[in-house]
């Protein structure tokens, strides 16, 4: 996979979360796996189509997801990870996709997504179709957000 391909991802992080309310996004890593992801916490899949296919895997630990959550709901608490949370970082994702779909038409690369597959847990297993993965790490507000990127 070309690098290149990162960084529609990495504008939509930048360009989204500070629309969401969080201060502070904040590139912390970039680095290159092999083609299966081993997470806790909230994992989101969403699928890319058009003239890139394949998928992106977004990683949260748990607390943070109920952290995004409540920020996503105008500082509603969220203690536990029900429905509503659920919904609220699945729309995230959808925003995150979206949005990294338009930077990909913007220099010339027509792309669709799938709704998102919303897993959470510990030890979650997620094996991609290409043998590289482009993994970006962000800290948002003292998140961990991971943003995974298997594009053919």
């Amino acid at each position: 996979m070309d690098v290149k391909f990162i960084n529609p991802f990495i504008q939509a992080v930048l360009d989204i979360m500070p629309q969401l309310g969080f201060q502070q996004v904040v590139r912390t890593g970039l680095q290159l796996k092999a083609n299966k992801i081993i997470a806790s916490g909230v994992v989101l899949t969403v699928g890319f189509v058009g003239e890139k296919k394949g998928n992106v895997v977004y990683v949260i630990d748990m607390e943070g997801a109920k952290q995004i959550a409540s920020t996503m709901m105008m500082g509603m608490p969220v203690p536990e990870f029900d429905e509503m949370a659920e919904s609220a970082v699945s729309e995230l994702s959808n925003m995150l996709s979206a949005n990294a779909s338009i930077h990909f038409s913007e220099i010339g690369i027509q792309t669709d997504i799938s709704v998102p597959a919303l897993m959470y847990g510990e030890n979650i297993e997620v094996t991609m179709n290409q043998s590289d993965i482009i993994c970006a790490e962000f800290n948002v507000d003292g998140i961990q957000l991971q943003v995974n990127v298997s594009l053919e």
